[in-house]
């Protein structure tokens, strides 16, 4: 081969990689956002990744496009390794035409979707982009419903991930919404149907782009992003984290990591965790952190409908989803944002064979107009759907307070769950004591003498014959109630047992998809 082919090559290579210019890279780092390229190279192990595409151009010939050089069309695509495994990804090139998409740079995004699909890998896309190339019209739109229609079929099949690590308006927005997590990167990015500008002109309303849709806003009020990273380099590196909770794909287990602490741990603590007094709250993320792995827990949503915690931990090595009620936050109630948050982890984890364990502390579903206008009837039953229809092994401990139809959606034995204990603190009953005896011995109290002595007497009469475990478990709703402390060795036992679980449920058209 001749030396000036040689030449052209790498001279062709180095434009490319060079995407709009130095001036333009210059202006993105003075943004606080790395280019590209920079962003891909810091999520593969270093040197594995292979680029795809690179010599694809535009072909559109309007508003003077023809003239218009986009290197690499705006967007860097490939595989690679990610802690040795494979995995895709793409990443918008805001220095090449702001990112934009158009017909050729959409091809090139739906050609690792297909091969992460094919190959059964996790893919990862990072959006930073100024939306739809108007320029190309329909063909844009075109792209977009084309990376949509993938988007949908590969869920519940790999890991789809999404970045958001600058602009994502329009259109652009529901792709992200279709994969499995969403990450923004705090005062830096942004989603929204439409923006500023166009609200203040329809509705007169004044608001800023960060306001609308910047990282909080997604994460802590719509609930719409899964996490908030302060910058490019620690959204990688969570990313990264994530992916080692996740298998590769639906027919695969997550990896196993090798971890010293002891499996057979007695935590002395636990039994003292549990206050006296039934109303006073506590922290169930200490009860999480004490019976994980090296007291890592990986929470997911953290700031969105704080009352229900999500999120990932190992417990000896194996990757676990859990679902918990937090008594810090309205008492542990269920609520429609709960509901909703609870429901989709649920069935992200039964997607992709990771167990789950729930910790149960709810004193019921939260009262009030709001919520019942609000439909929390239609988004409560999402929740027991989704526990209902999961098929991995399912291990429940209830903690403290299990009432009525709360109790029911938290994991009980009733929705499918394989393994239900509880903690001698725990009270498994239709409502609360004092409720409770009000409505039982209402007559006896107005009758008395001292209503208000009669009233304790009952509650306590209640408490006694109730409000504990053990009826559960006389009925085998609970199979055993345990020590705190020997809770991490349960749980371990628990998931071995279970490991072989096989269980199916009637094929219906619909399968897995988001609800």
């Amino acid at each position: 081969m001749s030396i000036n082919k040689l030449e052209d090559l790498r001279n062709r290579k180095a434009k490319i990689e060079l995407g709009g210019g130095e001036k333009r890279i210059a202006s993105q780092h003075e943004k606080g956002k790395l280019t590209a390229r920079e962003r891909i190279n810091l999520l593969f192990d270093e040197g594995s990744f292979v680029e795809l595409d690179a010599f694809i151009k535009h072909r559109c010939v309007n508003f003077g496009m023809e003239k218009v050089d986009s290197p690499g069309e705006g967007v860097v695509t490939g595989y690679g390794l990610v802690d040795g495994r494979l995995v895709y990804a793409y990443a918008q090139d805001f220095t090449v035409v702001g990112g934009s998409l158009g017909e050729m740079h959409a091809k090139k995004i739906c050609k690792v979707q297909d091969l992460a699909l094919k190959m059964g890998a996790p893919i990862v896309g990072m959006n930073d982009s100024g939306g739809a190339r108007i320029q190309e019209g329909v063909d844009a739109l075109s792209g977009y419903g084309d990376i949509f229609y993938r988007n949908t079929i590969a869920s519940g099949v790999v890991p789809q991930i999404s970045a958001i690590m600058g602009p994502c308006a329009g259109g652009a927005v529901y792709s992200p919404a279709l994969t499995d997590f969403i990450f923004m990167v705090d005062k830096t990015s942004q989603m929204f149907i439409t923006g500023p500008q166009v609200i203040k002109t329809v509705t007169g309303e004044e608001v800023s782009a960060e306001a609308l849709g910047g990282a909080m806003t997604h994460n802590k009020t719509s609930g719409v992003a899964h996490f908030v990273t302060a910058n490019d380099e620690a959204c990688i590196g969570e990313i990264r984290r994530l992916l080692s909770f996740l298998p590769s794909n639906n027919m695969e287990t997550a990896p196993v990591f090798y971890t010293e602490d002891d499996i057979n741990k007695i935590i002395p603590e636990l039994d003292e965790i549990v206050p006296e007094n039934p109303n006073k709250p506590y922290d169930m993320k200490a009860i999480i952190t004490a019976i994980a792995d090296d007291s890592d827990f990986f929470e997911v949503q953290p700031y969105y409908a704080q009352n229900m915690i999500t999120g990932f931990v190992r417990i000896n090595g194996q990757s676990v989803g859990i679902i918990a009620n937090q008594p810090k936050v309205l008492a542990g109630c269920l609520d429609i944002n709960a509901s909703d948050k609870a429901g989709r982890f649920i069935r992200t984890c039964d997607c992709f064979n990771i167990p789950i364990l729930t910790l149960v502390d709810v004193p019921g579903f939260l009262p009030g107009t709001s919520q019942e206008y609000g439909g929390i009837i239609r988004h409560g039953a999402k929740m027991l759907y989704a526990y209902s229809e999961a098929t991995v092994p399912l291990i429940t401990l209830i903690v403290r307070k299990a009432y009525g139809g709360a109790y029911l959606a938290m994991s009980s034995k009733h929705l499918g769950a394989d393994m239900v204990l509880a903690w001698p603190t725990a009270e498994i009953a239709v409502m609360g004591p004092e409720g409770a005896a009000n409505i039982i011995f209402k007559n006896e109290i107005a009758d008395s003498e001292d209503p208000q002595s009669t009233r304790n007497q009952k509650i306590d009469e209640y408490k006694g014959e109730f409000a504990t475990p053990y009826k559960a478990a006389e009925r085998g709703f609970v199979d055993d109630v345990i020590e705190p402390s020997a809770t991490r060795p349960r749980i371990v036992d628990a998931l071995n047992m279970l490991a072989s679980k096989r269980e199916s449920r009637p094929a219906k058209k619909h399968g897995n998809l988001p609800v």
